[in-house]
């Protein structure tokens, strides 16, 4: 199997899996505390009555954060279940079914949420996710961005496997049950590049370590 069609294979699994989930999606016992918080320092530094975009959505766990704050917020996201869960909010002012890949807007948001999500997205496609991500904003604008981490034993483990199979993947992919199709992990040197190449300035970073796994948060301005 060459690799752009196991690739297309794999973000099918994932919308299946996210349109799956979507009903019962907010009831799994997640950390979102850590992201919360970071998302309340977005807010912060944003314009009064500012249009914040959150991408991908999902089912909109965090309008209500953004409203309360006294902004408007707009969501996309590739999964139409995930997309009916967060219309049912009643708070988002537009949602558009799309993807990371295909957002178009330009200097549209005051500021851009990407949390939990970017893990879908293979490597050949986070310039692209980066670049759009980056032209959405206005300039100055702010993104905050999460980047999962895994123990390295287990991308070894995964790699090995696939190869195994003679999956055309490549180091840092993940495919079993517990990722919703597909997860690629890549180390955080390869991100602050990428951010570098998009035009992307970091303006300070966490990290949140949980079992196993974690997370790289992000705050970032765009290129003025």
């Amino acid at each position: 199997m060459d690799r752009a069609t196991w690739l297309a294979e794999r973000r099918a699994a994932v919308v299946a899996s996210y349109d799956a989930d979507a009903p019962t999606y907010d009831q799994l016992d997640y950390p979102t505390a850590v992201q919360e918080a970071w998302v309340s320092r977005v807010l912060q530094l944003c314009p009064r009555h500012s249009l914040v975009l959150d991408a991908p959505c999902g089912t909109g766990k965090y309008f209500a954060q953004v409203v309360a704050a006294g902004h408007r917020v707009a969501g996309i996201d590739q999964s139409a279940g995930m997309l009916a869960e967060a219309r049912a909010r009643g708070l988002a002012v537009s949602l558009e079914q799309r993807a990371l890949t295909d957002l178009a807007s330009v200097h549209a948001f005051d500021a851009v949420l990407t949390i939990d999500a970017i893990e879908n997205v293979p490597p050949e496609d986070w310039p692209r996710v980066l670049a759009n991500l980056q032209r959405a904003v206005r300039p100055g604008g702010l993104l905050y961005l999460t980047v999962e981490e895994v123990d390295d034993a287990m991308v070894e483990r995964s790699f090995a496997l696939l190869s195994e199979q003679g999956m055309p993947a490549v180091r840092g992919e993940v495919v079993d049950g517990n990722v919703a199709g597909y997860h690629y992990y890549p180390d955080r040197e390869r991100v602050v590049g990428w951010f570098g190449a998009a035009g992307l300035t970091i303006l300070d970073e966490g990290y949140q370590q949980e079992v196993g796994w974690g997370y790289r948060h992000f705050l970032l301005r765009a290129r003025g």
